[in-house]
Parts: structure tokens; C-alpha cells; sequence
């Protein structure tokens, strides 16, 4: 995933980005009120594709040339568009070999072992699969990123309640909100955590050390609200009697997989204390694997190039353009008056809403393109304040995350419905009590850290 830049000047540089905003470049040959439109439009345009993608085609199908559009009709300056890309371009890197890190350690039967460590743990009672599922799903989330969870974990949890005879449901709603909830520890765990990473100047141990009060209270808070809004479909009782019997003995630990996953953890701290970018420890666990399977003939070439999603790598680059041009024809000025200052509680409730708001509006990763280098100024907090809405807000609508988006996509393709009640019910209950119990953490964290 290329190379993160080094946190040291990062919140300096997103100030300079921020006031950049104020007005637009001279070399634009649109009026304002132009400009702003469409800039607009093909946000708009760009975040629909990626919602609806049409026939499991790219999200990049409609957000590059909508770049294009944006650069050649001068809704954003050449020289703005280049500086964004360059912003975000090692961000994506780093992202690419987590996914690919990801990939390698489903081949090597990582998650089959997490099938088998669930299913022991519930002996086949629905409220200990839940407590199960949430264990692992925050762990995968926190170290292998939101996207392992949603596209490698998801359809293990539905094997596993198929296997014990338990209703799926409970158990998959939880991949889809920890997905976004439990991805607030680790800079790695969310690529809105590595653009506001970058934005605050923090350490990836210091980083963490602010963020694991809030991820605790975060993950915690959840799982009190599904016991209860799940309550029918999970009994204590005694194991399911209609429970498929054990398939035979579990399958072994993968410990290479563990034991690469547990270095690269450890190289992304060594590597920020030297002051190294932490991505040649994402790079470094990824070639790793790769070799390993490769020498094996676990998987080809173009397979470990397709884990890396591409496509999803060319939109996000086409879509912090598009987010930029939007910022420098307005939205920024009009955010900076409603965005509150300051690093107290009130002030970090009011900015996490915002946030939460916003994500909601136009997506997540819009969002903290948007708001990050606003509240960047206001100092780590601000920043990571704002991370906490654009990570928990989203379990509030589908559209609030591509992560949501895509774990809609897999539990459809396991032909279960999802239906869009249920899920806003739900989010409606733990958005609002996650959010504020996770604020006040990090106000707590920000004291004592």
C-alpha cells in the first residue's frame, strides 16, 4: 500500500490543505456557482454508482472520469487535484497490502480456524455465538481492517450458525456494525483511521493508546444494545437439539499467518518510533505471505493483484478529488462556521455528530476527506473526535459506509434479506449511545494519555 507519511508536520500540512479551501484556484474556468454544481453532481454521480454498482462492476467506473470532468472543466485546478492525489496516493498503498495481508491469511485457513474457535466457544448456544463473534469480529477488525471483517468473516459466522442450527441473523447484523465500530483502535484498521492518522500528528502507539478507551466502550456498548434488541433470538438454554452434528475435528491453527500478522503488528510500532513509515511493515507482511502461497501454489499472480482491489483503489483516488473540488468550491466555508472549536467535551460531542451526520449524508469517506483538515487546526483531538463519527455514525444507514454497502452485498449473495427497517431500528439505538459513550472516552483518554 505504498508508504504513509511521516506523522511528524502532518497536522501542519492539512492546515495548509485546509486553508487552500478559502478560494479557488485562478486557473478554474468556471464561476462559482457553476463550479459548486457540478462538483456536487459528480459527487453525487460517483457515490450512487458505488452504492447501486450495477452487475458487480467497478466503483471506479463513474468516480475517474467524474475526476476527469471535475479537472477538465475547471471545477478544480489541475495543480489541487495533483496535490490530493499525491495526499492520499501512499494512504491507498497502505491499504492495498492490508487487503492483501488479509487475502493471504483466508487462504492460509485462518478464518476456517476462526469458524472452529467460535463454534467451541457457543457449544451451540446463540448468546455465547454472539459474544464469540464479537470477540473475533473486533479483533479481525482492529488488525486486519473493516474489510476482512465484512468480506472474509461474515461469510464464516453464517457457516458457523448454519453448522450449530441458530438463527444467522444476530450474529451477521454484528459483522456489519463492528465493521465500522470496532475499527476505531489501530491506524490501520480503516482507511478513514489512515487519513485522519496522518492529519494528527500522533505516533501509531500514542494513537492507539488515546483510541483503545473509546473502541472498549464503543464495542462494549454495542454488544448491551443487541443483547437486548435481539433478545427472542437468543436463548441461554441449553444447546440447540436441532444443532448438526460436529464435522469431525478442528481444523489446525494457521501459525505462520498468526505469527506474520503478529510482526507486521510489531512493524508498524517499531517502524513509527524510528520514525519510518509504518506501510514497509505492511509491505513487508504482505510479501511475505505472498511468497509463502506463491511457492505453494495456493494462489497465482492474479490473484494476489485481484485481492488488492484496484478498482476500489482508483475510486478512492478519484473520489478525494471530486470530494476536493466540492471543498474548494464552498462546502468548506460553509462547514468551518457550523464546525465547533476547541478540544473540550461539548466540543468533541458536537464535532462527532457532525461527523456522524455527514457520513451519513454523503458517505464516510467523504466526510473525513472533508472534515479532517478543518478540525486538524483544533489540534488530535478535534481529529480523532471526528473519526469517531465517520467510523460509528455510518451503522446508522446503508449508505453511510462502502463497508456497509459491501456486507449488504454478501449477505445478499447468501440469499438473506435484508431489510432496511430493521437495520436503521437498530442503528437508531446504538449510533446515538455508542457515539457518546465512545466521545467521552476519548475526553477521559485526552486527560490522562
Amino acid at each position: 500500500m505504498g508508504h504513509i507519511p511521516r506523522p511528524a508536520g502532518s497536522a501542519s500540512r492539512a492546515v495548509r490543505w485546509a486553508g487552500t479551501t478559502r478560494t479557488r484556484s485562478r486557473s478554474t474556468t468556471l464561476n462559482a456557482p457553476l463550479a459548486e454544481t457540478l462538483s456536487v453532481c459528480l459527487l453525487i454521480a460517483s457515490l450512487a454508482w458505488a452504492v447501486l454498482r450495477p452487475a458487480g462492476r467497478s466503483e471506479a467506473a463513474v468516480a475517474v472520469p467524474a475526476a476527469a470532468v471535475a479537472v477538465g472543466l475547471g471545477a478544480i485546478s489541475p495543480e489541487h487535484a495533483l496535490a490530493e492525489a499525491e495526499r492520499l496516493g501512499p494512504v491507498v498503498g497502505f491499504l492495498a497490502a492490508v487487503l492483501v495481508l488479509a487475502h493471504l491469511c483466508d487462504v492460509e485457513g485462518l478464518f476456517t480456524a476462526c469458524g472452529a474457535w467460535m463454534a467451541r466457544r457457543a457449544a451451540g448456544r446463540p448468546r455465547r455465538l454472539l459474544t464469540a463473534v464479537f470477540v473475533l469480529a473486533s479483533v479481525v477488525t482492529a488488525v486486519l481492517s473493516l474489510d476482512a471483517t465484512v468480506v472474509l468473516l461474515t461469510p464464516v459466522v453464517f457457516a458457523t450458525a448454519a453448522r450449530m442450527g441458530v438463527r444467522s441473523k444476530p450474529h451477521v447484523y454484528a459483522c456489519a456494525h463492528l465493521s465500522n465500530t470496532a475499527s476505531l483502535l489501530l491506524p490501520v484498521s480503516n482507511l478513514t483511521n489512515l487519513l485522519a492518522f496522518t492529519a494528527s500528528g500522533l505516533s501509531f502507539t500514542r494513537f492507539a493508546a488515546l483510541m483503545t478507551l473509546p473502541w472498549l466502550v464503543a464495542v462494549g456498548l454495542e454488544y448491551a444494545v443487541f443483547r437486548r434488541f435481539f433478545a427472542a433470538g437468543l436463548p441461554a438454554g441449553p444447546p440447540a437439539a436441532e444443532a448438526a452434528p460436529d464435522a469431525g475435528p478442528a481444523p489446525g491453527v494457521p501459525m505462520f499467518a498468526l505469527v506474520t500478522v503478529a510482526c507486521t503488528l510489531a512493524g508498524f510500532v517499531l517502524a513509527s518510533a524510528l520514525g519510518v513509515e509504518p506501510a514497509w511493515a505492511a509491505f513487508a507482511g504482505a510479501l511475505v505471505m505472498a511468497v509463502r502461497a506463491l511457492a505453494r501454489r495456493r494462489v497465482t499472480p492474479r490473484a494476489v493483484v485481484r485481492s488488492a482491489a484496484p478498482g476500489f483503489l482508483a475510486f478512492v483516488l478519484a473520489l478525494g478529488v471530486v470530494v476536493r473540488a466540492v471543498v474548494d468550491n464552498g462546502l468548506a466555508g460553509a462547514l468551518r462556521h457550523v464546525l465547533p472549536h476547541g478540544s473540550g467535551l461539548f466540543a468533541l460531542l458536537g464535532v462527532a455528530a457532525l461527523a456522524a451526520v455527514l457520513a451519513n449524508l454523503i458517505n464516510n469517506l467523504p466526510a473525513v476527506l472533508v472534515l479532517v483538515p478543518l478540525a486538524a487546526p483544533a489540534g488530535a483531538g478535534a481529529v480523532l473526535a471526528v473519526l469517531l463519527g465517520v467510523n460509528i455514525g455510518p451503522n446508522l444507514t446503508y449508505a453511510g459506509s462502502l463497508a456497509t454497502l459491501l456486507w449488504r452485498r454478501v449477505v445478499q449473495g447468501h440469499e438473506k434479506h435484508v431489510g432496511v427497517g430493521e437495520f436503521t431500528r437498530l442503528g437508531l439505538l446504538t449510533v446515538p449511545a455508542t457515539l457518546g459513550g465512545a466521545v467521552v472516552a476519548l475526553w477521559v483518554s485526552l486527560q490522562v494519555v
